[in-house]
């Protein structure tokens, strides 16, 4: 059952200094880190500059991330749940994987910049003309990608839980492409989730930075469940349900009294 999340606190005085010494860290990291991504693509080499930064990036908002479970190393495509925006960084930290994202983020230069180093697919959820090319674009980037990873609710929820997953957003799946490994992964943000999740009414901008003046850190498990095989596989549908339904599972196991 989920929670009921209460109305977040006003920042504080304390909180806002919090959230402009972590701002500034993610800057200065920033300009660290785009000079070797550059370098790197120039050069044609497997580029670790986006992992590394991302990474960076949540242990700077103050995550502590636990890895459990064995993670696919190669060809891996990620089904996981949606709490936060810590989300992304969090897990391509912890697996380097690229994202399937919707069309709108690339609407901020920044923000589309940002994702482009890390290989994000942009997809038009609600453009059903270009459903072919989009799943073309998947395909292409699973191809070309050691892992990549997409959000089936489609939306965030409160991290005790799991909303309906999107089956669609799985298309480039069906049927799963040779080599590829598909894997469900639970961001499970323990006792933190109500706090931690963006949901309601609540703005992107405004989550961002309550989180950014919180003062505790943020106890996040990544685990890593059993990729799905055999009947799982045989279609969007039933590889939605199938990992909704160990998602689930887990989460409940996670968070029962």
């Amino acid at each position: 059952m989920a929670l009921t999340l209460a109305a977040p606190a006003p920042i504080t005085g304390l909180g806002k200094v919090r959230m402009a010494v972590r701002l500034s860290a993610m800057a200065g990291l920033l300009l660290i880190c785009v000079p070797g991504y550059y370098a790197f693509r120039v050069l044609r080499l497997p580029n670790p500059w986006p992992r590394w930064f991302l990474g960076a990036i949540a242990t700077i908002a103050g995550v502590k991330v636990r890895i459990a479970g064995e993670r696919v190393r190669r060809g891996a495509f990620f089904l996981s749940n949606h709490v936060s925006w810590l989300d992304v960084p969090a897990l391509a930290g912890a697996s380097g994987a690229a994202f399937v994202a919707h069309d709108g983020l690339a609407a901020f230069p920044v923000l589309k910049w940002l994702c482009e180093m890390n290989d994000t697919v942009f997809v038009a959820r609600h453009d059903r003309a270009s459903v072919a090319r989009q799943i073309a674009l998947v395909r292409a980037a699973i191809a070309q990608t050691a892992a990549l990873a997409v959000f089936p609710e489609g939306t965030t929820s409160d991290g005790t839980g799991l909303l309906p997953f999107k089956s669609s957003l799985l298309s480039a799946l069906d049927p799963v492409p040779a080599g590829i490994a598909v894997q469900p992964v639970v961001l499970d943000y323990g006792a933190d989730a109500p706090e931690i999740a963006w949901v309601g009414e609540e703005h992107g901008l405004d989550n961002f930075k309550r989180i950014l003046a919180r003062g505790r850190p943020i106890h996040l498990t990544v685990r890593f469940l059993p990729p799905l095989e055999g009947e799982a596989l045989r279609d969007r549908k039933t590889m939605a349900a199938a990992a909704r339904g160990v998602m689930l599972a887990e989460l409940q196991r996670s968070h029962a009294v």
